[in-house]
């Protein structure tokens, strides 16, 4: 029985990649919300830490920064260095600190959301608000550590790619965290709860 379980977390591994990859390379992975557009991409990453525990979650977060490192490599923009070792536009040029930035902070989306899910069930028994917290946790996880690691490791190179002064970097950032970030940590809520809630009893009667 426990090899058969294993085998289907496998399948649900493969499952969720396949769907991340999808929505890395399809519009599906963003949905237009106001001026802005909330990426879909790491909700695969926060349903598998959720679902299947934050070894899964680390693994498809990986998944995930590998599929983000391809697309800057081969498909840039101007500040892809931050994502890719192997751009660079100019002067600025990406480093090991850009495998750092797209790596960590996906591979910590699963894990964070497995923990803060594990925590908030303790106290609700529905479990939605833990699918919320998961949600909003994993979420934030990638925006904050990623946009921070950009500020630390690339703020003055990254700030003259986007034509700013690096003394109003910090504001600039907080400004997509606001604008981006949190629409992508609600839309990721809602998206988590919807579908945790379906697929969560088919987990655990499979299981048994």
């Amino acid at each position: 029985m426990k090899q058969t379980y294993d085998t289907k977390k496998l399948v649900l591994i493969a499952v969720f990649a396949a769907i991340e990859v999808i929505l890395a390379c399809t519009p599906l992975g963003f949905i237009p919300i106001g001026v802005t557009r909330a990426t879909t991409v790491h909700i695969p990453v926060i349903l598998g830490g959720i679902l299947i525990g934050p070894g899964a979650g680390a693994v498809l977060g990986a998944v995930f920064g590998l599929t983000s490192l391809v697309i800057n490599t081969i498909n840039p923009t101007v500040t892809s260095f931050v994502f890719s070792p192997f751009y660079s536009v100019g002067e600025m040029s990406g480093n090991i600190w850009s495998l750092v930035i797209v790596m960590v902070p996906r591979i910590l989306i699963g894990v964070t959301a497995h923990y803060s899910f594990k925590a908030v069930m303790k106290l609700d028994k529905s479990k939605v608000l833990a699918y919320i917290i998961a949600g909003l946790v994993g979420s934030l996880t990638n925006t904050l550590m990623v946009m921070g690691g950009i500020y630390l490791f690339f703020g003055e190179s990254y700030a003259a790619a986007k034509e700013i002064a690096f003394d109003v970097l910090f504001k600039f950032i907080m400004g997509i965290i606001g604008v981006n970030g949190v629409p992508e940590a609600i839309v990721a809520a809602l998206i988590t709860v919807t579908i945790g809630k379906t697929i969560s009893p088919l987990l655990v009667k499979n299981n048994k």
